[in-house]
């Protein structure tokens, strides 16, 4: 093992030698543009490393540039992304108060329009059971409002105060299966009774079977209720069924959203003392 270890240190030496003479041979040596070898030979080697290296430096400067560039991007996109749901939300918003504009203008024109006096007042609630169909507005006796003074819309007949207090009143729809209205066929003056259902639809009662009902036609109040004023709009037939003799069911579909109600106009002027040419706005009603 020794004499191995002898021959592997002589062999290291030996190259050693030889490798130290070549350098000291290259520093004597110069090129045909007078430069020492060794000088161009560790000049090359070097500038082959600074090429490396300068490549190196480029290609991660290019990617750490690339990487803010990126975190920017996002920090963009992020921001982009919140202001879009804001302006979305500001867009809902403007159209719920242009929405709300609107139904008080009709509310105003309806008013406007009219020989009666009238209060507004703003739908605060809905009823709490199927069964019983109703509203409560934000205005009461305080203001004047008392039991059975009929409750209109722009759309149409609303229904009646049932139930009022200092500063709000409850108010009975006219689809409510209790609820009931004079009516009369504006086309053919054939008259009735409107009673509500308790659903979404009325149904006209006690119409005489040798009257003109067309589906279609439209149904306003006849005035003989002493609640509801003559002429205001309850709605248009839907569908008829004729019995033997008689009209066994005409169905009406209400002229008034009562799903979206908002505002509506409390008369208060007396329905006797209403004079039988007041008409709903766009009645095409005949006056007797």
């Amino acid at each position: 093992m020794a004499l191995v270890d002898i021959r592997q240190r002589t062999g290291y030496l030996f190259l050693t030698l030889i490798v130290g003479h070549v350098i000291l041979i290259s520093t004597q040596v110069t090129t045909n543009r007078g430069v020492p070898l060794f000088e161009a030979v560790v000049f090359g080697a070097f500038s082959e490393v600074q090429r490396a290296s300068n490549a190196m430096g480029d290609d991660v400067r290019l990617w750490w540039e690339d990487y803010f560039a990126l975190q920017q991007v996002r920090a963009d996109n992020s921001k982009l992304k919140d202001e879009l749901a804001e302006l979305r939300v500001r867009l809902q918003q403007e159209r719920g108060v242009a929405e709300q504009s609107r139904t008080l203008q009709n509310l105003l024109n309806l008013k406007t329009s009219l020989t009666l006096s009238t209060t507004a007042a703003n739908v605060i609630a809905g009823g709490a059971s199927p069964e019983f169909r109703t509203i409560t507005i934000d205005k009461g006796t305080s203001e004047g409002l008392r039991p059975d003074m009929a409750v209109i819309a722009p759309a149409g007949v609303v229904g009646r105060i049932i139930l009022p207090t200092g500063r709000a009143s409850k108010v009975q729809l006219l689809i409510d299966r209790n609820a009931a209205a004079g009516a009369i066929i504006e086309r053919t003056r054939a008259q009735g009774v409107v009673i509500g259902s308790g659903g979404e639809q009325m149904r006209m009662d006690y119409v005489a079977g040798s009257a003109d009902v067309k589906v279609g036609d439209t149904v306003v109040t006849s005035g003989i209720d002493g609640i509801y004023p003559k002429g205001f709009v309850i709605g248009q037939i839907e569908s008829v069924h004729r019995g033997a003799g008689v009209y066994s069911t005409i169905v009406i579909r209400p002229a008034v959203d009562f799903s979206a109600l908002e505002a509506v106009l409390v008369v208060q002027t007396p329905a006797a003392a209403v004079p039988d040419a007041v008409a709903a706005p766009g009645s095409n009603q005949d006056h007797e």
